[in-house]
């Protein structure tokens, strides 16, 4: 365990973080990969799904987010997507300029509940992060360079309004919200000059713009901060050292949690803050709090877990398998997500398992994709 020598606290700190408070896996053989037969053809405005079941697990469907709202196909890449723990909302990046009536490269929003695609803050630059939305649907992050500085903005999706949170210079990781969008943890290289090797990960409140640092690190490689739902946690790497670390609300650091003979990289924080996902060498490894004790899924590139830490969302790295696979941490039940060539983030499993975002360049993943572009879909679980 490793003292936290270097966390600037304070009463006013503590109270305003009280105020804001309002991964164990089982190996298990998939019994075969299911994909989406296509279904009837979509009219023309109407949405592209398809529906599929598969003996001894739940039914499922699939369907393309990344369509404008009378169905229009995107004109250009969509990538990036994350989801909402109750799966209402999905955010993501896209490129195309016939989603809404604008340019391309802007964040977008879609509420499922509603069928409707809003389009909010324009990507600032090649060098963007994927967006990020809070638990509850009303805040969506995104950044990216402008004129070699750092800009990150914070949308407010129920207004279709957004303002500027920070700049800062140099290069950053994605930056990760709280259930309610108002904490967000995330890296700043001091811009002292263009060769700065260090960092600092930081925890910032939106609402009184105070900052408070969890730790220095003394290099720029990635650290990549995962910040629990209730903010009691924030997750993190050395990346120098290949460690993962834990910070919360005593006066300690855990960690490492990999133990001193392995190289770890940080995958996710699941948002109750109960487990930590990592990846060492081929495998991925879930490490569970309370008991302090870690199992092994082998073979597996961990992408994301869902928010009560029961779910796993992993490509294979073995042959002959499905590109994505959700499994079940407790029972050790395996469904298929892609059976086409696909890739997925953090943040992409809703509550419970009952939703999967993922991107695709498949033709094939719903009827009538003709774009020839890289889509974002959604799979539900019922």
């Amino acid at each position: 365990m490793r003292r936290r020598t270097n966390w600037i606290t304070t009463r006013r700190v503590r109270a305003v973080l009280g105020a804001a408070v309002a991964v164990c896996a089982v190996t298990a053989v998939l019994p075969g990969s299911a994909s989406a037969e296509p279904a009837a053809s979509a009219e023309p405005g109407a949405r592209h799904t398809a529906t599929t079941g598969i003996a001894g697990h739940r039914a499922t469907s699939v369907e393309r987010v990344s369509v404008a709202n009378d169905g229009t196909q995107a004109n250009d890449h969509s990538t990036h997507a994350s989801i909402t723990p109750n799966g209402r909302h999905i955010v993501f990046a896209s490129s195309a300029d016939n989603l809404t009536s604008s340019r391309g490269g802007y964040m977008y929003v879609r509420d499922q509940r509603r069928g409707h695609l809003t389009r909010h803050g324009q990507l600032l630059g090649e060098q963007h992060h994927p967006p990020t939305i809070s638990n509850n649907g009303e805040w969506a992050l995104y950044s990216g360079y402008l004129q070699h500085f750092k800009q990150m903005y914070l949308a407010e999706v129920s207004r279709s309004t957004g303002s500027l949170v920070r700049t800062w210079g140099n290069h950053q990781t994605q930056p990760s919200l709280d259930a309610d969008g108002r904490l967000i943890a995330f890296v700043v290289i001091p811009k002292r000059d263009w060769t700065t090797s260090d960092q600092r990960i930081l925890v910032m409140d939106r609402a009184t713009g105070a900052e408070w640092t969890i730790t220095w690190l003394s290099h720029s490689l990635p650290s990549r901060p995962s910040i629990s739902g209730d903010n009691r946690r924030v997750a993190y790497q050395d990346a120098k050292t290949e460690d993962v670390f834990i910070w919360d609300w005593g006066d300690d650091v855990i960690g490492p949690i990999e133990g001193p003979s392995k190289a770890a990289e940080i995958v996710q924080l699941s948002d109750d803050g109960s487990k930590v996902v990592y990846r060492s060498g081929s495998d991925t490894h879930v490490y569970e709090l309370r008991t302090s004790t870690t199992q092994v899924v082998p073979d597996a590139r961990g992408l994301a877990i869902d928010p009560t830490g029961r779910y796993l969302l992993y490509a294979p790295q073995i042959a002959n398998r499905p590109s994505l696979v959700l499994r079940d941490l407790r029972t050790g039940t395996e469904e298929t997500v892609a059976d086409k060539p696909a890739s997925a983030g953090t943040d992409a499993v809703s509550a419970h398992g009952r939703d999967v975002v993922f991107t695709s360049a498949a033709d094939d993943v719903v009827p009538d994709d003709t774009n020839g572009k890289t889509d974002v879909f959604v799979r539900r679980f019922h």
